[in-house]
């Protein structure tokens, strides 16, 4: 089911309403969803590789913490958080500043992501080599939080209980 951006974001807390909870498609909802965001922003970093190691770790350490409780939306907002660390850490690679697109997002689209129609700016000549490792970095924990068996497990639960 699609994301649900008609939610009231600055009060439900989706520890306490997991079946609000929709995965969406990519990263949506990561900047949104609570207790969840507040947990687990203060560690995401991408500027050097090694800040990225100890924020991908430390995220990743989090995913398993949340699969252990059995907490799945925990679980799939550390996953958006790898998956965002890849994204923006190769934005950064390839734009300079990590603007990708030209002028300002629609009023009606705040929070979602894509170009809404605006033209994409140019890549710069030579990619940023931090943001390129630190975008591995991401990356990989990312496909190993997805391939986690337990993760797996409990995605179908989720889905099977609340329909998502």
């Amino acid at each position: 089911m699609p994301f649900d951006y008609t939610l009231d974001f600055r009060t439900v807390d989706f520890r306490q309403h997991p079946e609000l909870y929709r995965v969406g498609k990519g990263e949506q909802g990561v900047l949104l969803v609570q207790p969840y965001k507040s947990e687990i922003l203060p560690h995401w970093r991408f500027r050097t590789p090694d800040v990225a190691q100890k924020s991908a770790d430390k995220i990743y350490a989090l995913f398993e913490a949340y699969l252990e409780a059995g907490d799945f939306v925990g679980a799939d907002m550390a996953r958006k958080f790898l998956q965002m660390g890849f994204t923006r850490a190769r934005r950064y690679a390839n734009h300079r500043g990590g603007k990708k697109y030209d002028g300002p997002v629609p009023a009606d689209k705040k929070g979602q992501s894509g170009s809404h129609g605006r033209p994409e700016l140019p890549r710069t000549d030579s990619p940023d080599p931090d943001k390129v490792e630190a975008a591995i970095i991401f990356k990989q924990k990312w496909d190993q939080a997805k391939q986690h068996p337990d993760y797996q497990r409990q995605q179908a639960e989720f889905e099977a209980r609340y329909g998502k």
